[in-house]
Formats: structure tokens, sequence, C-alpha cells
């Protein structure tokens, strides 16, 4: 049977790369590339913070090509969806099979919809293989994996900044608060997948300094190095 072939919404963080491991293993799909929102300016991957170097050194890793869609910074909704929209017809010229592309949404029923909306107007179906999946489980998994991760971005409103930087892994989630979900999917944080069963090689990342954005959100800085990040 042929597989079909699919696009994956990336951010880099941990629910993108259960999401591509999990599609890995079915057998039903396969993945042909990565669609992530970039912020031209700061060039760094919207909302995470993260260095578009590091952003592509986990497709190399990956061996997989980034679509990229090009966001100038306090990009309107309008914005994002003409710069999402122009990315998914650009992607589909270079991989004219594709007609679905994959989002490691969890329980959201708001943005699962608008998702499902703004693939209608692009022309693609959406998938979310992840969806209806316990987020404590899953977060636990991701760790018993073998996957590391460190924490990009917090929001300071919902998590104390001093997360801001920590990697991923059982002592983290032991030091959750009881009303932050494990995966961060209420925006509570954003994470960077260095290693893990999908990557041909490890990255090697050092944490640069922790800024406060908008009175709001805490980003620690990540910097490529030969050397990897101690936990």
């Amino acid at each position: 049977m042929a597989r079909t072939p699919l696009i994956l919404s990336w951010s880099g963080g941990k629910d993108s790369a259960l999401t591509l491991a999990r599609l890995r293993n079915d057998p039903r799909y396969d993945v042909v590339a990565l669609l992530t929102a970039v912020t031209r300016e700061y060039d760094r991957i919207s909302i995470h913070g993260v260095r578009r170097s590091l952003l592509d050194a986990q497709a190399a890793a990956l061996r997989l090509p980034v679509h990229e869609i090009p966001l100038a910074p306090q990009s309107t909704n309008e914005e994002y969806e003409a710069a999402f929209c122009s990315a998914i017809e650009s992607a589909r010229r270079q991989h004219p099979g594709v007609h679905h592309v994959a989002f490691g949404d969890l329980f959201l029923e708001d943005v699962r919809s608008y998702r499902e909306r703004l693939l209608r107007r692009a022309g693609v179906e959406p998938l979310f293989p992840l969806w209806g999946m316990d987020t404590t489980q899953l977060a636990r998994q991701f760790v018993r994996d073998g996957f590391v991760a460190h924490l990009v971005c917090v929001d300071t409103q919902q998590l104390d900044a001093s997360f801001a930087g920590r990697r991923f892994d059982d002592a983290l989630l032991a030091d959750l608060p009881a009303s932050v979900d494990p995966c961060g999917e209420r925006g509570e944080f954003h994470t960077f997948v260095s290693a893990g069963p999908i990557f041909g090689t490890s990255l090697s990342v050092t944490r640069g300094a922790t800024v406060l954005r908008d009175e709001r959100f805490a980003y620690s800085d990540l910097l490529p190095t030969e050397r990897p990040l101690d936990a």
C-alpha cells in the first residue's frame, strides 16, 4: 500500500517531535517536509524564540526540508493566514502529492477548529495524530523514550520564570504546579528538542541569557555549542 505523503507543522518542540515519531512509526504516512513559522527580523522560530540556526540543525538531523512561514513581528492574524496559505502553496509545488498537514495539538478544541478552517482555505486536510491522548502519559513517554528538550519560553502568568532554561525531565515534571499541563498545551511553556530517537545525530546546545519580554514571557536563549548541555 502506498504511503500518504504529508507535511508536519514543526515548532521545534516536544509535541512536534512526538508527532513526528508517531507518524514515522505509522506505515500509512510519509512525512516529506516540515512547516515552521519564522519571525524574519529576529531570525527565530515564532513564539518559541529559537534561533534559525538551531532549526536548520534540527532539520539536518531529521533529514527533512523546512518550508518557512515568514512573519513580521506582531503580525496580524490576517497576515499570518496569508503567509501560511502561501507557504502551503509553495510547499505543495515542491511536493505535488501532498494533501495533508499534521499538527501536534492535544486537546484545545478552539485551536483545532481554527486549523481545520485555515487548512480548508489552503486546500489541504489536517491530521492530529496525538489528539485526545493523556498529556501526563505523553510527557512521561517523551522522557522515557530518550528525548532531550529544554524550556525556551515560559508564560510567567502561568509558571514561574525560574523554569525557563530547565531540562524537560522527570524532575521538572515533579516540580510543575498542578495548574500547569504537563505538556504545556495551554501555552504555559514551550520547548526545544535537541536529541531523541527521531534524530540521526544529537544537537549540542548551551543556555544563553534569559530575558523577559512583554512583561510576561521569559525566554531562555539556546546557543549551538560543541559540547552537550548539562541537565
